[in-house]
C-alpha cells in the first residue's frame, strides 16, 4: 500500500469515528435542562436591570462614555446577546469534543497570565496589572484570570477524568495538579489579583476533590488554608510583607482610622456598608439609590450587589442569593447524574466558579471579609465576563443533554 493510500485509509478511519461519534450524540441527546437555563437567564436578565440602575450616573458624568447613561448597559447588552448566542451554539456541541481543547486551553491560559508580567504590555489600574488590550480602548479589553477560569475547568476535568483511579496516588495523580494550579495561582497573584488566585484555587480543588484524591491530603489542605488565613487576617504579618496590608487594617476597623484614612483606603467599604444599610428590609426603590451619585466607587462592578441592597432592601437581595442557590444546586445536581466522569467534573468546575464568586463578592461588599476586586456573576459590569460565564452556561446544559434518562418503575 503507498503512502498516498495510507493516508486516504486514515482520514476514511476518522470520518468514520466522527460518524459514530455523531450517531451516539444524536441517539443519547435529550432536552438541555430547563431549570438551570431559565435560573441562569433569570439572573442575567436581573443583573442587566440592577447595572443599568446603578451604572447611569456614573456613564451620564464620564467623559470617556460620552456622557451616554446608557453607554456601561448597552455595551453590557451587546456582551450579553454575544454570550447568549455562543450559549446555545455551546448548548448543541457534544461536550466530549471539548477533550482536545483541553491541552491547548491550558496552555493558552499559562501564556496570557504570565505575559501580564511583562513590563509596559498589561493594563495596570488600580495598582493592578490585570489587563490585556489596548489602552484606553473602550472595547478590546480583557482579564486573562477570566480566560485561565475556563482552561483550569476543561483541563482538569480532561486531565482527572482519564487518570480515574491514579488520582489516589501521590507522583501521578496529586502532585501534576497540584503543581500546575500552584503555577497558575501564582501567576495570577503575582498580578496581584489576590480573589482571582483563590477562585482558581478553589474551583481546581474542588474538581481534584471529586475526582478522588486522597482525603489525607485534602485535610492537609484546608488546615494550611486556615492557617495561611489566620496568619494573613488576624497577625502582622501582612504588615511585614506590605501586601495589600491597607485592606486589612481597613477589614478590621473601617471606622477605627483618622478622618484621613476613612477617606482614603477604607472610604469604599465605609460607602458600601452605609450603601447596604440604607436599604433596610424593603429598600429605597428600583433605580432611587442615593450610594450610587459619585459616593460608592465601582458601583456598577464590584460593588453592585450594594446597590442591590439600598435598592431592593433585604427582602429583595435575599431573593437574588436565593435565585443563585437555587442555580448552584441545580449545577451540583446535574454533575451527580451526568452521563460520565467528564462531564461531571466540568458541571462541578464551572458550578464551583459561580458559587465561590457569588460568595466572596457578596463577603466584600458587607465587609465579612477585605476587598479583594471580584466581580458578581451575572451582574457586574464587564463584557469578556458575562460573555464566558453564558458560555459556561453552554457547558453545562451540553452535559445536561446528555444525561441517563430515568429508569421507569
Amino acid at each position: 500500500m503507498t503512502r498516498e493510500e495510507q493516508r486516504q485509509l486514515k482520514r476514511q478511519k476518522e470520518k468514520e469515528r466522527r460518524r459514530k461519534e455523531r450517531e451516539a450524540w444524536e441517539a443519547a441527546r435529550g432536552p438541555m435542562d430547563l431549570p438551570f437555563l431559565l435560573l441562569a437567564l433569570l439572573l442575567l436578565a436581573i443583573g442587566l436591570i440592577m447595572l443599568l440602575s446603578a451604572s447611569f450616573p456614573s456613564a451620564q458624568a464620564s467623559k470617556g462614555s460620552n456622557y451616554d447613561p446608557l453607554y456601561y448597559f448597552k455595551r453590557q447588552g451587546a456582551f450579553a446577546g454575544l454570550g447568549l448566542f455562543a450559549m446555545f451554539i455551546v448548548s448543541k456541541i457534544n461536550y466530549e469534543r471539548f477533550r482536545g481543547l483541553a491541552r491547548l486551553a491550558m496552555i493558552v491560559s499559562i501564556v496570557l497570565l504570565a505575559v501580564l508580567l511583562i513590563p509596559g504590555v498589561g493594563i495596570t489600574r488600580n495598582g493592578a496589572t490585570r489587563w490585556l488590550g489596548i489602552p484606553g480602548a473602550a472595547v478590546g479589553q480583557f482579564q486573562p484570570t477570566e480566560v485561565a477560569k475556563l482552561g483550569v475547568i476543561v483541563y482538569f476535568a480532561e486531565s482527572i477524568s482519564k487518570k480515574r483511579e491514579k488520582m489516589r496516588t501521590f507522583q501521578e495523580g496529586f502532585l501534576p495538579h497540584f503543581l500546575l494550579l500552584a503555577l497558575l495561582a501564582g501567576l495570577t497573584l503575582l498580578e496581584p489579583h489576590f480573589s482571582g488566585a483563590l477562585l482558581i484555587a478553589g474551583m481546581a480543588a474542588a474538581m481534584m476533590v471529586v475526582g478522588g484524591i486522597h482525603w489525607g491530603w485534602i485535610a492537609a489542605g484546608v488546615g494550611a488554608m486556615l492557617g495561611g488565613g489566620y496568619l494573613l487576617l488576624f497577625t502582622d504579618l501582612m504588615e511585614k510583607i506590605g501586601y495589600n496590608a491597607a485592606r486589612i487594617s481597613v477589614w478590621r476597623d473601617p471606622f477605627g482610622g483618622d478622618l484621613a484614612t476613612q477617606r482614603g483606603d477604607a472610604w469604599q467599604v465605609i460607602q458600601s456598608l452605609i450603601t447596604v444599610g440604607s436599604g433596610g428590609l424593603l429598600g429605597v426603590g428600583l433605580g432611587k439609590s442615593r450610594q450610587k451619585f459619585m459616593f460608592l466607587p465601582e458601583e456598577h462592578n464590584d460593588f453592585i450587589f450594594a446597590v442591590v441592597f439600598e435598592e431592593l432592601g433585604l427582602v429583595g437581595a435575599s431573593l437574588i442569593m436565593l435565585l443563585f442557590s437555587m442555580l448552584i444546586i441545580r449545577g451540583f445536581w446535574l454533575a451527580i447524574h451526568a452521563r460520565d466522569r467528564f462531564g461531571s467534573l466540568m458541571v462541578v468546575g464551572v458550578t464551583t466558579q459561580i458559587a465561590l464568586q457569588t460568595f466572596l463578592n457578596i463577603a466584600v461588599v458587607t465587609n465579612f471579609m477585605p476587598a479583594t476586586g471580584i466581580s458578581l456573576p451575572f451582574f457586574s459590569y464587564g463584557g469578556t465576563a458575562l460573555a464566558i460565564q453564558l458560555v459556561e452556561v453552554g457547558i453545562v446544559l451540553s452535559v445536561s443533554r446528555q444525561m441517563p434518562a430515568p429508569k421507569a418503575g
